[in-house]
Formats: C-alpha cells, structure tokens, sequence
C-alpha cells in the first residue's frame, strides 16, 4: 500500500504541473483514474500495470486522455439532436413536421432563392459590364449587390440574426476577425456590410462565384497546400488594409469550420499587420439546426440543402470593441487574447490545438520534441530505480 501511496502522489504531482502549463485542455481531459480498475492498482508488487505506465511521462498521459476522450477531434464533430419521436403521440407530429418542412417550406425558399438569383444577375451584369469607366460608382453598386443576394440566402433558411453593436463601416488599418462554423457565418455577415473575405480556393459553383462576384468586392483567395500562396496573401492583406477605398477586410483565423462549442488557435497572420483588430462573435442556437459544416463529410451544396429544410437558422452576431496590440505584447499574444474575447462573449470554450492539424499530420519537429521528452522521462525513471 505504500507503493501504491507513492505512485498516486507522483502521480498527481505531474498532473498538477501538467494543469498549470496547459489550463484550458485539462478543463476538458477526462481523469484517467476514474477509468482504471481496482485490480490495476491492487495488483502484487513486481507485477507491470497501468498505473506504473502512466507515471512514466506525461506524454502517455497525453495519450491515455486521447483514447479516453480526444479534445482535438471533439472541435470537429456535429453532435446530432436527441430524437424526441420515440412514442405514439409524438411520432405524428414529428410526421407532419417533415411534410411541412419539405413540402412547403423547401418549395418556397427555393423560389426565394431563385427569384434573388434572377434579380442580382439581371442587375449584377450590366453594372459590371457596363459601368468600367466608372470605378467608384461601379463597386458601390457591386457592394449592394453582393449584400442584397446574402440577404436572399438568409432568408432561404428563414434565418433569425440579431446583430448586436455598431454596423462596421470602411476604414483603413482596420481589420475584422470572427469565430468560423461555417462558410454562411461570410453570408451572415456580409448581408450586413459587404467585407472583402480571405478565403480557401473551393471547387464547383462556389469556386465559379468566388472567381466573379465575390472577386469585385476584394476578395482574396488561397489554397493551404501551396506554400508560396502564404506568401502572396500576406503581400495582398498589407497592400489592402492600406487602402481607404477597400472593403473592410474580414478574417476568420482560426482557418477551418470548428463546431461553435469551441475556439482552436488564431493564425498570427491577421494580428501582425498593425492594424487595429476588429472582434466579431458568432453564435448559433441550435435548437432547429447545427449550422457546422463538416467540409470531410458533406459538400457545401448538402450543407446548404440541411440548412433549406430545417425550420430556421437562429443566430446572434456581436460587433465587438476594436482592439489594438499592447506595448511588449507579441503578435501570438495579441492573437490569444482577441480570441479570449470572442469565446467569452459567444460563450464557447478556447482550446490549445491548431486548426490546420485538421488537414495535416504534426510536423517531425513536433514529433522530435514529443519523443525526447518521453525518452528524457523514462531515463529519469530509470535512475529513480
């Protein structure tokens, strides 16, 4: 037993060390005790158990946590609704609430949809074509344009959107950043104030409209899997936000769709221009729909048509105070703490993970560092014996 006494000491002095230097995970770590067996800490002295295992380093720890319940993987997961049509009296309901939803609600919208379509490209057209010596005149009407179809397409979800705050309005060394869930959090937005979005390349119609519409309000395009196009972003962000014509620029530096529980790491990209940070907080009620899109498991097109036939997208958006970088303060630091107060005013939980391992495996540094540690902790170990 005083083996045993020692082990859960050491044990949850390395948790506690582990807890200070990173807070906000452990928050959301399982205690991997609760999961052990009374056999796995009352077997005879000699024996190799798990506990012994997990007090090697806390990179098992790590992983032991992961099997358990993994934090990376919960950001990018839809938690689907409890059905509520489990007996006779409901289930009728449940029935005529699907025939409601698809067959009067979906027609309906997508003649809204429709008829929007109809009237932006019978305006959209002949201003751009024929309006080219006239810049200025040119991109005010392009702006209204592209507002007036984002409005068509909220109101084909009978979307809900309460904005909270100031409008923004164009000025230069400005910049916008919000939380990411989904590509209509742009539609949500831009409805209001047409931004020019930095945005990853798509396939299909949405790349044919980012390629025209959306390129006369500014917009910036880029693909993750080309180096060089980090490059050429950063060169277009700092030669926009100089401009005092510009579209207000809107960023989402997360730079992936995370599931509006949780906020990954801010790109440092949108923090280090010099400009002044504008936060923008989004938030949906969930209680129609999960406005998430999962771009691994569903197309924007089947994302949209979710949207379609649910019976509204309830959102509410806040137009945060602006903030600039403090004296000492780094571009990473500054990152961290408009992000703090985005998922405080959203009331959504910060995690330490970045986005992109979403798409990529961890770098080899990342790996490098991981097994010295685990090496370094078992020689330790092994000296202590």
């Amino acid at each position: 037993m005083a083996s045993v006494a020692c082990f859960t000491f050491r044990r949850r002095e390395l948790l506690n060390k582990m807890s200070s230097s990173n807070l906000e995970l452990d928050l959301d770590r399982p205690n991997i005790e609760d999961y052990l067996t009374t056999d796995s800490i009352q077997e005879p002295r000699g024996k190799l158990r798990l506990r012994d295992l997990l007090d090697i380093s806390p990179t098992l720890t790590e992983a032991g946590g992961a099997i358990v319940d993994d934090s990376f993987t919960r950001c990018f997961k839809s938690n689907p609704p409890e059905p509520w049509n489990w007996n006779v009296y409901l289930f009728p309901l449940w029935c005529l609430g699907v025939v409601v939803r698809y067959g009067i609600l979906f027609p309906v919208r997508v003649l809204i949809l429709t008829l929007g379509w109809i009237i932006f490209l019978s305006c959209y057209i002949p201003v751009h074509l024929l309006l080219k010596g006239h810049d200025k005149l040119r991109k005010k009407l392009e702006r209204g344009l592209v507002e007036l179809i984002c409005s068509f397409f909220v109101a084909s979800w009978t979307g809900v959107v309460k904005y909270h705050g100031p409008r923004p309005c164009a000025r230069p060394k400005q910049v916008f950043v919000a939380n990411h869930t989904s590509m209509i959090d742009f539609i949500i937005l831009e409805q209001m104030t047409a931004f020019a979005v930095i945005m990853q390349k798509h396939p299909g119609w949405v790349g044919l409209l980012q390629s025209t519409i959306l390129e006369s309000v500014g917009c910036i395009w880029f693909n993750r899997s080309e180096a060089k196009d980090r490059e050429i972003v950063a060169r277009k962000l700092r030669e926009h936000v100089e401009g005092p014509d510009n579209n207000p620029l809107l960023i989402f530096p997360e730079g992936t769709c995370v599931n509006n529980h949780y906020t990954v790491m801010f790109k440092k990209g949108a923090f280090e221009l010099g400009s002044t940070v504008c936060p923008i907080a989004i938030k949906y009620n969930k209680i129609f729909v999960d406005a998430f899109w999962n771009s691994k498991k569903q197309s924007f097109t089947t994302h949209l048509l979710q949207l379609m036939t649910s019976w509204a997208v309830v959102c509410d958006v806040w137009y945060l105070e602006p903030q600039n970088m403090k004296p000492g303060e780094t571009p990473i630091e500054f990152a961290e703490r408009v992000r703090e107060i985005i998922s405080a005013r959203a009331g959504i939980k910060m995690v330490p993970w970045d986005g992109f391992l979403k798409y990529s495996r961890p770098s080899p540094k990342h790996r490098e560092r991981k097994q010295q540690a685990f090496a370094e902790s078992v020689l330790r170990r092994l000296e202590d014996k």
